[in-house]
């Protein structure tokens, strides 16, 4: 395919779902059902700060792309309905890695049953450079702000796995689609459980609810932030749990009992704290001396190596 701006336009046109009716300078937004709220959400993903162009095959890139967008949508209670893409290319990027990337995005939209609205192209000197605007509607807006003290403190996947996809990476190991690897996956292209979050959103009883993207320590102190209540966190979990990152897990709040979660939404939940009023610390471990304030762990995403 041709990296001139019209042809790219032409691909995506002929790729994505919705993209037929980018013919303008502007696209529509969507209208949120009655009684429901649009919400939006977006992330910017930079070559050598959040991925490696030699690590990361195209299509799972994009993938992961639409993924950790629609994840945050879902941790508010939205049902996703379209987004905007930017892309800046450097001259690393080829037509046929550009192709196999606008592949992967359509795929992945189709089974999410989301259409592009609209987006930008631009060149850049060197890298690659992402963007994505989801937008979504919500019946009820689950946000961070509502934890209660007393409620239980819940993940749906287990955190960690991402970083050990990373470190496997890091160590020299490389995606092979024939001889798949669960740990590589879940960094390449996680499976966010969408939809989940809509379900906890009906339930009255689920307070408060977060996408766990930057690590268990650093969402965790978001949420207890946010509520002006401190989270002791369960004592089993161990520092790759903790420290994580890329997990995209719904991580919620709630004062029902984990066996009747459980059985309601029918998955295994993960226990990872429990809320309760002020104390020294947003994060707080209990050992046999009392408690203490546990650091963050979390990834920084302004840190330069």
């Amino acid at each position: 395919m041709s990296l001139a701006e019209s042809g790219i336009l032409a691909r995506i046109r002929e790729l994505l779902p919705g993209g037929e009716g980018l013919v303008d300078d502007c696209g529509a937004l969507p209208s949120a059902p009655p009684g429901e709220t649009l919400l939006v959400t977006t992330d910017v993903m930079e070559s050598d700060q959040h991925f490696r162009l030699d690590w990361h095959p195209p299509d799972l890139l994009a993938r992961k792309l639409l993924a950790v967008n629609l994840s945050d949508l879902d941790a508010s209670g939205a049902k996703p309905v379209g987004y905007t893409l930017t892309l800046a290319l450097g001259p690393e990027i080829d037509g046929a890695w550009l192709d196999r990337f606008l592949q992967g995005l359509a795929e992945a939209s189709r089974a999410a049953g989301v259409l592009v609205l609209g987006g930008d192209t631009v060149g850049r000197p060197a890298g690659l450079g992402l963007g994505l605007t989801a937008f979504g509607s919500a019946r009820r807006w689950l946000r961070r702000d509502g934890l209660r003290p007393g409620d239980r403190i819940f993940v749906d996947q287990r955190p960690g796995v991402s970083l050990r996809g990373f470190r496997k990476l890091q160590a020299g190991q490389r995606w092979d689609a024939d001889h798949p690897d669960s740990d590589l996956l879940a960094h390449l292209a996680p499976t966010p459980n969408l939809g989940l979050g809509r379900r906890l959103a009906a339930i009255p009883e689920i307070h408060a609810c977060l996408d766990l993207s930057d690590g268990l320590s650093r969402d965790l102190r978001n949420l207890a932030l946010a509520s002006g209540l401190s989270i002791a966190v369960e004592t089993d979990l161990d520092e790759d749990a903790l420290r994580g990152g890329e997990d995209y897990a719904r991580c919620f709040g709630t004062s029902l009992p984990q066996d009747e979660l459980e059985k309601t939404l029918g998955l295994a939940l993960i226990p990872v704290g429990r809320a309760q009023e002020p104390g020294v610390a947003p994060l707080l471990v209990y050992d046999g001396n009392g408690p203490r304030p546990l650091p963050d762990l979390g990834f920084d995403h302004f840190a330069h190596d």
